[in-house]
């Protein structure tokens, strides 16, 4: 869902380009103590806004949602359906279905760098078996159109307290630089599994 500070980062980030081109007007035409000064306010602007990222990254807490409960981003969603585990010996494998969904009315909706992995309360991280990724999450889903990739995960016996991630890997990172969507201090959407 769209937050206040997406449109505010565009906005930021236009007048960032506005600024730098005023900048380059002014050292163009001689002015080049007014032209320090404005790169000195931007440098500020720019330190207190990265400084609010931050912040708010240390600060903000991981949304926990539970099976059923969607996760979306605009209109492309992703939801746990279904996560069964099965103890064997020394170690328990769950499968998970996942639900990938649109809710647009005219358009294909992808989520590129879309991922999943399982994690547990000793913190360790567990990636799906790749040969069982037969549908891959960023698959492009018509208007409307929803459909189901399974995951596999193998883990040890003592795994506990395990939670699926969803987050994005690879590709560059923009939400690092809008408040709120910066996961620099913590995972990203959980849904609690065990």
């Amino acid at each position: 869902m769209m937050t206040v500070f997406e449109p505010l980062f565009i906005l930021l980030f236009l007048a960032t380009v506005a600024t730098l081109l005023t900048a380059a007007v002014a050292a163009l035409r001689g002015e080049r103590p007014r032209a320090l000064r404005i790169l000195r306010r931007l440098a500020i602007g720019a330190a207190v806004y990265f400084a609010a990222v931050l912040l708010v990254a240390f600060l903000s807490i991981p949304p926990v949602h539970h099976i059923g409960e969607p996760m979306c981003s605009d209109d492309w969603c992703i939801t746990v359906v279904n996560a069964t585990h099965t103890p064997s010996g020394s170690t328990q494998s769950w499968n998970v279905t996942l639900r990938i969904s649109s809710r647009a009315k005219r358009v294909e909706q992808r989520e590129n760098g879309a991922a999943v992995y399982l994690t547990d309360s000793l913190r360790r991280r567990f990636d799906p078996d790749p040969a069982e990724a037969s549908v891959p999450l960023d698959v492009r889903v018509g208007p409307g159109e929803s459909l189901d990739a399974m995951r596999r995960f193998d883990l040890p016996a003592d795994a506990a307290g395990v939670e699926l991630v969803f987050t994005h890997e690879g590709g560059f990172p923009i939400g690092a630089f809008i408040i709120g969507e910066n996961q620099l201090f913590h995972k990203a959407s959980i849904v609690r599994l065990d």
